[in-house]
């Protein structure tokens, strides 16, 4: 407020001085936001709202991860750190028992989630509107100056591509041997697990990302290993998921469960890329300027999962080992399934919700249901036959990131902006390491469509989720010619 009451022709006249050169991000996006900035008595009272309306955002993963009880699948306890790995067990009775216990648990506790997350909703409304901006979608994507259209394109350009989906479901089906493909199948494995150790995981992601230089394989060794940056026991009552987190001078530090497959060196790869971004930008910047956005993570930590993908894709077409090339076209479609396909239909989800809410609707469990279930049903097509019922329990079983508002479109972004990255590579590979290098230490300089045009990605156009169709397509077309081979 202080800085807003100057002139602002003065403040302005501070963004070129060099002794301001620290400041000037966040100078820059002060004054950005001035149009919103309300009187010093109601942004006194905006102020003390904020700490009360974080309150349901924190009541709904505790719900989540310490009070709800998922029984157990095959003798064994669900937890949510194993969810995953039960859901993709070999003997399909386990994985449907792991799969609808799971989602019945949150059915069982639907109606409070669903209260929960109404009311963030609607306080997210009620500060949009108190900040006059048109929406809530905008004014979550307005201080990183993401347009709209960012949102509604990925969108539109993935209803469009809907049919890879429907292709690979067909596909899962028929190399599964089943009638129907069930939802508790598409996590089945195709070819026997391979166990992977913690050790060898490290060994694969460090080669895969040699690319980039000896100078970023060596910290990230170290990080991995002797300076221990990962939580990776599985522990009862553990929250579920993975992240990556550290900020100022603290080094980023891991939090997952570790479950031995190719999904838990998958994790590993996606944290790290999210660690090593902090530790690049945070080398590069000093406090003052700010961390990376969101939008900027979800590039990074992607980037690295297709990186060494294709790295360890080529080792085993190269030495002609079908059955391992299958295990890492599964571990991609595994993560496309998560970033690719559960990711757009919550951000779809999402914007539907809040659009109700904005014009005047309410919100119930059994609202919020059918509409996760025709969302899903637009990705399954015919390839599943679904249980509309525990599939509409999606949402709820999502307790962080729909209170992250605005977060879960951010994945489906991310993913396509690092594998039209990662084409640059083929081309003129020691331009694409410095642009992307460039990319990684930029940290919250450049807001994030800026930073990723000048590596080479216009996310402002359909072509990044479009590439990566196109990517999701090629492993489909391959496992196509590996089933027709096994015939």
């Amino acid at each position: 407020p202080e800085l807003l009451a100057l002139d602002e022709g003065t403040v302005r006249g501070w963004l070129d001085r060099p002794d301001f050169a620290d400041q000037r991000v966040r100078l820059e996006r002060i004054l950005r936001g001035k149009p919103h900035v309300r009187s010093a008595e109601v942004e006194e009272l905006l102020g003390a709202v904020q700490a009360p309306f974080a309150s349901e955002r924190g009541i709904h993963p505790t719900l989540a991860n310490m009070d709800l009880r998922f029984g157990t699948a095959g003798g064994e306890k669900i937890t949510q750190g194993n969810v995953d790995r039960l859901t993709s067990h070999p003997d399909r009775e386990v994985r449907r028992e792991a799969w609808e216990n799971y989602a019945d648990a949150h059915l069982a506790a639907q109606h409070s989630q669903a209260a929960m997350y109404a009311t963030n909703i609607r306080q997210s409304v009620f500060l949009a509107r108190a900040r006059r901006y048109p929406d809530a979608i905008t004014a979550s994507l307005a201080p990183d100056r993401i347009p709209t259209d960012v949102v509604t394109t990925l969108l539109d350009t993935y209803r469009a591509n809907t049919p890879v989906w429907h292709r690979y479901w067909r596909v899962r089906r028929e190399w599964l041997g089943l009638n129907e493909l069930r939802e508790y199948d598409v996590k089945a494995a195709l070819v026997e697990p391979r166990q992977v150790s913690y050790g060898q995981a490290v060994d694969w992601i460090c080669q895969g990302m040699a690319p980039l230089g000896e100078a970023y394989v060596t910290d990230m060794r170290a990080g991995l290993t002797t300076e221990r940056w990962v939580d990776y026991a599985e522990n009862d009552g553990k929250r579920q998921g993975a992240y990556s987190n550290g900020g100022g001078r603290v080094k980023p530090f891991i939090f997952m469960t570790w479950n031995g497959t190719m999904n838990s060196y998958s994790t590993l790869a996606h944290e790290i890329g999210h660690s090593m971004h902090s530790l690049l930008s945070m080398r590069e910047h000093p406090y003052s300027v700010p961390r990376y956005t969101l939008f900027h993570a979800e590039v990074a930590s992607n980037f690295d999962q297709a990186m060494v993908r294709a790295h360890l894709l080529k080792q085993a077409r190269e030495s002609g080992d079908t059955t391992f090339e299958v295990q890492i076209i599964e571990e991609a479609l595994s993560n496309f399934h998560r970033y690719f396909f559960i990711m757009p239909t919550l951000a779809a989800f999402e914007l539907e919700a809040y659009r109700r809410v904005e014009a005047g609707g309410t919100l119930s469990a059994p609202d919020l249901n059918t509409l996760t279930a025709d969302l899903l049903a637009q990705g399954y097509g015919d390839g599943v036959t679904m249980d509309r019922e525990r599939s509409g329990s999606l949402w709820a079983q999502f307790s962080t990131h729909l209170y992250a508002n605005f977060y879960a479109y951010q994945y489906a972004t991310g993913i396509s902006a690092a594998h039209q990255l990662l084409e640059t590579f083929a081309g003129d590979p020691d331009a694409a390491r410095e642009n992307y290098l460039r990319f990684l230490r930029s940290g919250g300089r450049l807001d994030p469509i800026d930073a990723l045009r000048e590596a080479g990605v216009d996310m402002l156009s359909p072509a990044p989720v479009q590439a990566t169709f196109r990517t999701l397509e090629g492993y489909v077309a391959r496992l196509e010619e590996l089933l027709t081979a096994r015939r």
